[in-house]
């Protein structure tokens, strides 16, 4: 199918206007993914939050029970001990000193980062680098921790960092195409419940105010939030 062809066909499959339940989404969601390659499977959710209060900020990290469908290159900043564990772990990269440079001349063939309480003022050195692209270790996501093992373990996996933006809107990728609408299905449901458990005691009034799904190339499906609450009771 042509490329222009292809958007207009998969633009028609879906109703801007209608909320689907979750299993309609989901086979929605896969069926508009037909592009060549393996593309991603994205939610939106806007939530009726404000995060510029520090008691409405929205995040955490949760292990997906079919992963996000892609190897994941884990790197850990620890000495020692620790440094073997990460090893046996399965990281993909380990060091100190050594890294820092790396990464400060340009070096990012790595997609999560962890880091020993001890490490964090070498890891402080990149830390301009980091930040912006969601990189830097954080122990409210699991990812400053003694921990190590269980920690590139679930990373490894597919853990899935969560937070919400400025517009009070969480981005997130719940795995690939590939996977199939069955176990898209499982890890937006993961999602959805972790969102809705993270709810701050502070946010009156409609707290998941819309919800949507998407491929990387596809339209965006809208999700009947009352749906989705259902699925995970």
């Amino acid at each position: 199918m042509a490329k222009g062809k292809r958007f207009k066909s998969n633009f028609e499959k879906v109703d801007r206007n209608k909320k689907y339940s979750v299993d309609e989404a989901m086979d929605l969601v896969i069926s508009t993914a037909n592009t060549k390659f393996d593309e991603s499977v994205d939610v939106c959710a806007r939530l009726g939050v404000d995060p510029k209060q520090s008691d409405q900020q929205v995040r955490g990290a949760i292990a997906l029970p079919h992963g996000l469908g892609k190897e994941v290159r884990v790197l850990v900043f620890a000495k020692g001990p620790k440094e073997a564990e990460a090893k046996d772990a399965g990281a993909d990269f380990v060091g100190a000193d050594d890294l820092v440079e790396k990464i400060k001349g340009g070096w990012l063939d790595f997609d999560k980062v962890i880091a020993t309480p001890d490490m964090m003022a070498t890891v402080a050195k990149v830390a301009k680098v980091l930040g912006p692209r969601g990189l830097m270790p954080n122990p409210k996501v699991g990812t400053v921790t003694m921990n190590v093992k269980d920690a590139v373990t679930g990373e490894k996996k597919g853990k899935l960092a969560y937070r919400v933006e400025k517009a009070g809107i969480v981005h997130a990728s719940i795995g690939r195409s590939s996977m199939g609408a069955d176990k898209i299905k499982d890890n937006f449901k993961t999602l959805f419940a972790a969102l809705m458990k993270a709810k701050p005691a502070s946010s009156k009034g409609v707290y998941m105010k819309s919800l949507g799904v998407s491929s990387t190339m596809g339209p965006g499906i809208g999700v009947d939030v009352s749906s989705a609450q259902a699925a995970i009771k």
